[in-house]
């Protein structure tokens, strides 16, 4: 039996490293009239389910897809997050369902399915 584990994993630039997007959110604070916010750094958080015997072989298989796959190491650091059991209701939403939880925003469906 597995079990369904889900996972997040962050990547952002490891310090040091220029980071040409944080510079870009961080300059334009100013047209929005935001003061105080400084040391931007934009990243990207890849979330998934791993089916796994138990906790510690489905942590292994995130460890190893952040560092050779979803991460460079040389210039970006990754942590994991573990968010829980995966709920089989979470693969069964519908599109509505799927809209009202990314906040009203209409989820993108491949072309020719119907919603």
């Amino acid at each position: 039996m597995s079990v369904d584990t889900r996972f997040a994993v962050n990547v952002r630039p490891k310090d040091g490293i220029l980071d040409p997007q944080g510079r870009a959110v961080e300059s334009s604070l100013g047209h929005l009239a935001i003061d105080g916010v400084s040391d931007v750094r934009v990243g990207r958080r890849i979330e998934l389910t791993v089916a796994a015997a138990n906790d510690a072989a489905a942590r292994a298989v995130v460890e190893r897809l952040a560092a050779e796959l979803l991460s460079n190491p040389l210039i970006e650091a990754h942590d994991i997050e573990v968010l829980g059991a995966a709920s089989s209701l979470d693969s069964q939403t519908a599109p509505d369902e799927a809209a009202d939880a990314a906040g009203g925003v209409p989820l993108a469906t491949p072309e020719g399915a119907s919603t």
